[in-house]
């Protein structure tokens, strides 16, 4: 939503029934979106904007008042997937301290309020640590203590780990060691081994690489939804329509298939792409490219959706 050119929720969530788009992510509770996805049957991970964890983490009454501003109005009329505290905090941080205290208050509070909704963060790379092979990953260090917690949390409650996980990025920072065809998804043999597993996508191994560390750190069963990642269409060399459309396509076709990874073969993936729209409000470059359609609702490439 970070741009000033899109069309009207109502019209947005049309878009997606006619793409039999199932579930969406917002970054924040814009009630307008929300409004717009009444009676939709559309799955929605809620977020909570990373500054208002300060005062979530501080106050119960604070995350009383935020779940009955922002999810009770909504929830006879919308599936709520989970509420997402915070969007990749770094750790550690000024932020980072009331990560798990907020967690924690909106769980008493969805609770009291009878909605029985999981609460997860959404985490990304810089949080790990030693990801080749998959199976080596851990924590970085000085987000341990903090990761720890989360996975503790998670696994406590049956709730899952949200993880924004971009092949385009670790391609983009690395491409003499990584190739091509493996961070699209669509080389034809196993690229990776790691033990008696073989990767043939990076999108895996970035998946299976969290499990191993949420294993590490007494999160054995917490499932991990990819809740970012996506491949821009213009902006850098590998910025293309041909790349994009090849990655997306390809996430799209394995949530389709309900494909696990080689570590976790029969649990099907819970993939969210980034994004529905191209903003021209992010700043110049891949970051105004990410997205499936224009702001006049038309595809920047075609989907098999």
């Amino acid at each position: 939503m970070v741009a000033d050119n899109l069309p009207p929720p109502a019209q947005v969530v049309q878009l997606m029934k006619s793409k039999n788009i199932q579930n969406i992510r917002l970054f924040n509770p814009n009630p307008d979106a929300l409004n717009a996805l009444r009676g939709s049957g559309i799955q929605v991970i809620l977020g909570v904007v990373n500054l208002d964890l300060i005062n979530l983490a501080s106050s119960p009454a604070a995350a009383a008042s935020w779940v009955q501003t922002n999810v009770a109005p909504y929830a006879a009329d919308i599936t709520f997937r989970c509420i997402a505290a915070g969007n990749e905090i770094p750790i550690p941080s000024d932020l980072s301290g009331y990560l798990i205290p907020a967690m924690h208050n909106l769980k008493a509070a969805l609770n009291a309020a009878n909605f029985k909704i999981p609460v997860s963060t959404a985490g990304y790379g810089l949080w790990l640590d030693n990801t080749y092979p998959p199976s080596a990953t851990t924590w970085n260090n000085s987000a341990a203590p903090v990761t720890g917690q989360i996975a503790q949390f998670l696994q406590n409650y049956s709730y899952p780990m949200l993880v924004n996980a971009y092949p385009f990025f670790a391609y983009s920072g690395n491409p003499k060691e990584i190739r091509l065809d493996y961070a699209l998804g669509n080389a034809t043999e196993v690229v990776v081994h790691d033990g008696d597993l073989g990767y043939k996508n990076l999108l895996d191994a970035m998946v299976d690489g969290w499990y191993a560390a949420l294993e590490k750190s007494g999160g054995p069963n917490v499932e991990v939804i990819v809740s970012e990642t996506g491949w821009p269409s213009a902006g850098a060399d590998i910025a293309t329509m041909a790349y994009a459309q090849t990655h997306n396509n390809l996430v799209v076709s394995r949530v389709h298939a309900g494909k696990g990874t080689p570590k976790r073969p029969i649990s099907a993936v819970d993939i969210y792409l980034f994004a529905m729209f191209n903003e021209d409000q992010k700043p110049a470059g891949t970051e105004q490219n990410f997205g499936l359609f224009h702001p006049d609702m038309s595809a920047v490439y075609h989907i098999d959706w």
